[in-house]
């Protein structure tokens, strides 16, 4: 880990003038940043603690929408009774989305712009080629072990996949990411390697993500979040999927399913 600067912004606007500098990176529960650090990943000039701007970890839940901060804890979301109640798949996803002592720490901001598990990606010294650190470089993953990576939406690029849960459950809701100026369905907000594999998500210089708005609707209410993994304890998705239906007055034929 190389030596960087250390902010701490207390506001929003502090954080967006202090991440459009050359080489920053935003720190709030730090369990991946430290991680991508550790392993010479990430090699930020300035790190901008923004874990102490008040109001970004706000949780405002009704039958109509969720309005939930950046900086709220997954563990908080995930035991929110409203959050239960009008968007389970919601919850679900935070519950089998990691350890417990991680999403105490973890921040649904932060879940959201974690980088991809690649091996490839996350030991540099090893295995230099790869595009996402170092664009056209090359792709170690393939031609090597690829049992854990994508099999669809891959590119000659790059073949990793994003680990997260929760973005899963988020996009089948239409939900948006909140940078301020800017507001972005889910699933547009993550970017498909094409032929510009480091750039994961649709995020400017200057931005950062201060909410996710997550709109209420019937399948919502009637969600479940599915999961299959190599081992019943804390791992990462092999599959994953976030299903709601929206039922007829009936109680038996489907209106509508996502």
């Amino acid at each position: 880990m190389r030596d960087f600067s250390y902010l701490r912004a207390d506001s929003v606007e502090a954080a967006r003038n202090a991440a459009a500098l050359p080489g920053a990176m935003l720190l709030a529960g730090g369990t991946t940043l430290i991680d991508l650090a550790k392993c010479g990943v990430a090699e930020p000039a300035t790190v901008i603690d923004i874990s102490h701007i008040e109001g970004l970890n706000a949780i405002d839940v009704t039958a109509d929408r969720a309005v939930i901060g950046a900086l709220a804890k997954m563990s908080h979301v995930a035991d929110n009774a409203e959050v239960k109640s009008h968007f389970p798949a919601v919850s679900e996803a935070l519950w089998q989305a990691a350890s417990a002592q991680l999403r105490n720490m973890a921040t649904i901001g932060g879940n959201l712009m974690q980088r991809t598990r690649c091996p490839y990606f996350r030991d540099p010294q090893n295995f230099p080629a790869c595009n996402k650190r170092e664009p056209g470089s090359g792709c170690s993953a393939i031609g090597g072990v690829t049992r854990g990576h994508a099999v669809l939406g891959t590119s000659e690029a790059c073949i990793a996949t994003y680990p997260g849960d929760l973005a899963i459950a988020l996009v089948a809701f239409d939900a948006e990411v909140d940078l301020g100026e800017r507001k972005l369905k889910v699933e547009d907000f993550f970017l498909a390697p094409g032929a510009t594999a480091e750039r994961e998500h649709d995020i400017r210089p200057g931005e950062l993500i201060t909410a996710i708005e997550i709109p209420g609707s019937a399948a919502a209410r009637r969600s479940t979040y599915l999961k299959v993994r190599d081992r019943q304890s804390y791992e990462f998705a092999a599959a994953s999927a976030a299903v709601g239906l929206e039922l007829e007055g009936d109680g038996r034929t489907i209106r509508d399913i996502r």
